[in-house]
């Protein structure tokens, strides 16, 4: 991965494991928590494709094993990320646009879904059976509400920044083009008039101004 990934992913990822563990968790939602780690992840992925998305997910798994309170295996949570932005990261969109918010909202439920079944799985195999206890229907659900809900917020943002951050040409040609119909938009509502309207009355005006200036020569050259 380029550096200016490494860093912009780094510091994604910390910012969302801080927000999730110190305010997420504590809200003390009935079923699963919100998973803000999750989704920034899918953000990424959706921009670096299948590689650098698992790599950005096995990164950001291994992060919150470590970090307290974890009370699981650490590297359960790394495989599970590192699997879901790798599959994530295949459906990225070849021209690098999103033609609309359908496909990261499907891409968004099924990872929710996805993470949570490979997490009770894995768990399953090192012999926690914590989500028998909680109930594996009302986790997928609450999970698959809460990501659903909290991706508008956060999916779009995370993508916009990775391709700012590593000189996207087409993010650069968006922008442009949207500062342009800006630009175009507040010189029609100030003046009234359309660009073409006042480059077209420049053009006459001057056509004017011309053929005035030529009517006084030929005056004074009859004179």
């Amino acid at each position: 991965m380029r550096f200016n990934r490494i860093l912009l992913s780094s510091a994604l990822v910390v910012v969302a494991l801080v927000l999730q563990v110190s305010v997420l968790a504590r809200l003390h939602l009935p079923g699963a928590v919100p998973d803000v780690l999750l989704l920034t992840v899918l953000g990424l992925a959706l921009v670096y494709g299948h590689v650098g998305g698992a790599l950005v997910g096995f990164g950001a798994g291994l992060l919150a094993d470590l970090a307290p309170p974890a009370d699981h295996a650490a590297g359960r949570y790394a495989l599970v990320l590192c699997v879901v932005g790798y599959l994530a990261g295949l459906v990225k969109p070849e021209n690098g646009r999103l033609k609309s918010a359908t496909g990261p909202l499907v891409v968004v439920a099924a990872a929710a879904m996805g993470t949570t079944l490979l997490y009770a799985g894995v768990g399953a195999l090192v012999g926690d059976t914590a989500a028998r206890h909680v109930g594996l229907g009302s986790l997928l659900f609450t999970a698959l509400l809460y990501d659903v809900l909290l991706a508008p917020f956060v999916v779009p943002g995370i993508m916009a920044l990775a391709r700012r951050a590593e000189n996207d040409p087409l993010a650069e040609t968006g922008s442009a083009a949207q500062g342009t119909d800006i630009s175009a938009g507040w010189l029609a509502s100030g003046t009234g008039l359309r660009i073409g309207g006042q480059r077209g009355g420049l053009k006459v005006r001057a056509a004017r101004v011309r053929s005035a200036r030529a009517g006084r020569i030929k005056g004074v050259k009859r004179l």
